[in-house]
């Protein structure tokens, strides 16, 4: 078992097959579930925005899109263990990639009612992109890692005009020059963010550069599970960076679970202000 510069389990093949069947058979083992439970905010979210902004469409980039599962869990109004059971039926795992996208196609047909955001996704692999866009669960790509370079004219078209931007898991492997390009190839009207960030990596250095072009950030005060560790050794990896980071994983990764925190930036003086009150949850400023 291979283990990457963060400590967790290598799962970098399942990114870059020609379909999904390897992710959802892979993370299905793991109880992947971070975006089934991120879901419900990006909802009120996208439905805050258009009601204070005044957008009936808006523009909505997933960094770290994979195979664009965030966009099909919301268009589709699906849920995970309706993806899991999708693509893990045996007949479908012998069944031809054109077979495949077809029938995709047509489950988004079938679930995609009145239209409430348009998905761009953002991601460094061809194939998970090339996939979720023949599919239909995102509506435009962008290919490119904007970690070491500016995005092409080309690219910077497809990001003009977000409204929002949304990632579950992309923070800790894209820092603040990703969401930093982005905010500028998106124009003049910042976007809203929404991050859902592993407990391992601190979000406050891109809440300071975030803080500099003019945003406010808050955290949402709860933890979300993202997944099971892998493995004794990859949990022993990840609560040796925690104790390094000096954050407590008594009760959460102690106990066999990677969990997330959310992140919620807006624009300062926008004449509104993000608010999640689902669940009753809280907001914590982020200086």
């Amino acid at each position: 078992m291979n283990f990457d510069s963060t400590g967790k389990v290598s799962l970098d093949h399942i990114y870059t097959e020609p379909d999904p069947r390897s992710y959802f058979r892979t993370l299905r083992e793991l109880d992947y579930c971070i975006p089934e439970l991120a879901k419900p905010y990006f909802m009120k979210l996208i439905r805050e925005y258009r009601k204070s902004m005044g957008v009936r469409v808006p523009n909505v980039v997933d960094i770290g899109c994979s195979y664009g599962i965030n966009a099909a869990l919301l268009k589709c109004n699906a849920t995970m263990e309706e993806l899991y059971e999708r693509y893990s039926d045996h007949a479908v795992q012998t069944q031809d990639r054109s077979i495949l996208l077809a029938h995709d196609r047509d489950f988004v047909r079938s679930r995609n009612g009145q239209e409430f955001a348009r998905f761009v996704g953002l991601d460094s692999s061809h194939e998970a992109l090339s996939y979720a866009l023949s599919a239909g669960f995102i509506d435009d790509a962008v290919h490119a890692d904007l970690e070491g370079r500016d995005p092409t004219q080309q690219e910077r078209d497809k990001l003009a005009g977000t409204d929002l931007v949304i990632s579950t898991g992309a923070v800790g492997y894209v820092s603040d020059s990703t969401i930093a390009r982005v905010v500028s190839a998106a124009g003049e009207r910042k976007p809203w963010m929404a991050h859902f960030v592993l407990r391992m990596f601190s979000f406050e250095p891109m809440a300071e550069s975030l803080a500099e072009s003019g945003y406010e950030t808050v955290r949402i005060d709860r933890v979300f599970k993202q997944r099971r560790f892998a493995s004794p050794q990859e949990q022993s990896l990840i609560l040796d960076r925690l104790s390094t980071a000096g954050v407590d994983p008594r009760g959460l990764e102690a106990d066999g679970w990677l969990y997330a925190q959310l992140y919620l930036s807006q624009p300062r003086g926008s004449g509104s202000r993000v608010v999640i009150d689902l669940a009753h949850d809280n907001v914590q400023p982020i200086p």
